[in-house]
Parts: structure tokens; sequence; C-alpha cells
């Protein structure tokens, strides 16, 4: 079965955004998108209020995903673009949807005043729950964000793409986040940073003020432990320009600073309950909420 890039839509500019990147995306993998837009169902009483009523059910279900389709269709040909109109729970229905995607891309809104996303409850909820990846578009992201500024100055989309981001944990790689960035950025002939972050054990904290030597001969260990996970990748994708980056401090904040310059930041998540539920680990819903650029949450075991 051929997989499908899967955009949510529920009529607003975040999903609007969502779908325009799933497109772009689809046209890049050479596959087919579809837009899922879900129905809630209200309860009866407020379903017969006149602001309610079967117009407006009508547009939001059959008009909206219908002439979303049509002005993707215009600005991406050759792109495969169909429509499916489902009822349920959002957080639900989507995360269901993703089991079959390739991908599935949701919209979040940006923070007012600084950059990065406002994660609601369903994409929250279908990040966590997603055996499949799941990207974060910000509200108005355009085509133009995602490549370089053109010898003027300025972004455009004839120019070559922003390299991709990956955050990666070098006490625990995982070759489906690993693969996932380095596919993204081969079909976007760009390059890749990768970025580590890390702290000292506990036990050698305490020495590192005393002892700058121990500090640089960490900070050695940390640069061999991301070259050698990276190695095997580089051979495989031998056309993909790879700049490793080991620093010392938070990942998370490291991955924030840097992705104002990437196309696609990409992080993972462990599939895993407990039980409180699943959740997304700490630097992956910190950039989250603060990257701005594309997000791809990577689920993986």
């Amino acid at each position: 079965m051929v997989r499908t890039v899967v955009a949510g839509l529920d009529g607003s500019a975040e999903s609007h955004a969502a779908a325009e990147w799933a497109a772009r995306e689809a046209k890049l993998r050479g596959l087919p998108l579809k837009l899922v837009h879900v129905w809630e169902p209200v309860p009866e009483p407020i379903a017969q209020a006149p602001l309610l009523g079967a117009e407006t059910q009508q547009h939001w279900t059959e008009r909206i995903p219908r002439e979303a389709a049509d002005g993707l269709r215009l600005r991406h040909p050759g792109v495969d673009v169909s429509v499916e109109q489902l009822s349920g729970s959002p957080r639900d229905v989507l995360t269901r949807v993703a089991k079959d995607a390739e991908l599935l891309a949701l919209g979040s809104r940006g923070m007012s005043g600084i950059g990065g996303f406002l994660l609601g409850s369903v994409g929250q909820a279908v990040v966590a729950q997603s055996d499949r990846p799941v990207v974060l578009v910000r509200a108005g992201e355009q085509a133009a964000d995602e490549h370089a500024p053109d010898p003027s100055g300025i972004p455009s989309a004839a120019s070559p793409f922003r390299p991709v981001l990956l955050g990666l944990d070098t006490d625990s790689p995982h070759d489906t986040v690993i693969g996932f960035a380095f596919d993204a950025a081969a079909r976007r002939e760009s390059g890749l940073r990768v970025v580590h972050g890390w702290n000292p054990p506990p036990y050698y904290a305490y020495g590192i003020p005393a002892d700058p030597g121990l500090h640089e001969e960490l900070a050695k260990q940390q640069v061999a432990a991301l070259t050698e996970v990276l190695s095997p990748w580089r051979k495989r994708f031998p056309t993909v320009e790879v700049v490793e980056r080991s620093r010392f401090g938070s990942a998370a904040n490291h991955l924030v600073d840097a992705a104002r310059e990437a196309s696609l930041v990409v992080v993972g998540r462990r599939i895993r309950t407990n039980p409180l539920g699943v959740h997304v680990g700490p630097v992956t819903h910190a950039v989250l909420h603060h990257a701005t650029a594309p997000v791809a949450v990577v689920a993986h075991h």
C-alpha cells in the first residue's frame, strides 16, 4: 500500500499553512496528499442554534476542504490531492489516520511577540500518541521560509534549502530519527546540521572548575561519540554535507537557537507509556514550543 502525506485541516490559518507545507513535502517525496477534515459532533441542542445550523455545518465539512484542495492543486501541479471528511474527536481521528500515513502535518499558532509554537491540546495529544512522524507547522509558514536568502538577501523558493537540523542524543541514538533527518536533507539537496548537547555526569561536575583539562577531555569524548554515530550515515548519504555540533549545556537551548537557520527541525520521541500517560520528553517539548522552523517529531521504540 502506498502511504500518503496527510494534513489535518480545520479551516484555521495554522492548518492551511500545514497543508501548504504538506503539499511541498508530498512533491519532494513523490507521494499523494490527503487533507483530513474532522467534524466534531456537538450536542443536539447546540446544533440547532442559528449559528451552528445545517448551512454552517455544510460549509465547514464540504466547502472549506474542497476549496483548500482546489487551491493546492493549482499551486502544486503534479501533486495528487484528495479530501477525506471524518467525524469524531480530532485527536483520536488524526492519531488513527496517522497510522497509515507517511507523515502527518498539523498547524500550530505562533506565539505572540517571540517566535515559536503555541501547541494546542489536539496537536500535543497527536504528537504524544502517534507512531508515525508528525510535523508541526507555524501559521504563516511560507515556501520561502525554508530557503536560504538569495544574493539580494531575500529568502526565495528558487534559492537552495536551508539545512535540516537534527537533535541527536548519542547515549541513545535511533536509526528511525537519524534516517528521517538524512532523507529529508537528501530530498532537499541541503546540508544537515546535527546538534548534540551534553552535561558532565554528576560525579565529574564538581571537579571541572578545579581542572579545566577535565572539561576539555569530556568534550573530546562527546565529539568522538557523535562522529562515531554519524559515520555509517555519512557513507549511506554521501551527497549530504553534514556539520556536527557537540555543545556543552542544554540540548533544547542549542536546538532552539539553531532552528532559526533551519528549513526543518527533526527530534525524536520514545514510544512508551507509564501510569501517568504518554509524554514527549523535555527536549522535544521545549523545541516544539520555541523553535521557529517546522518541527518533525519522529517516534521510535
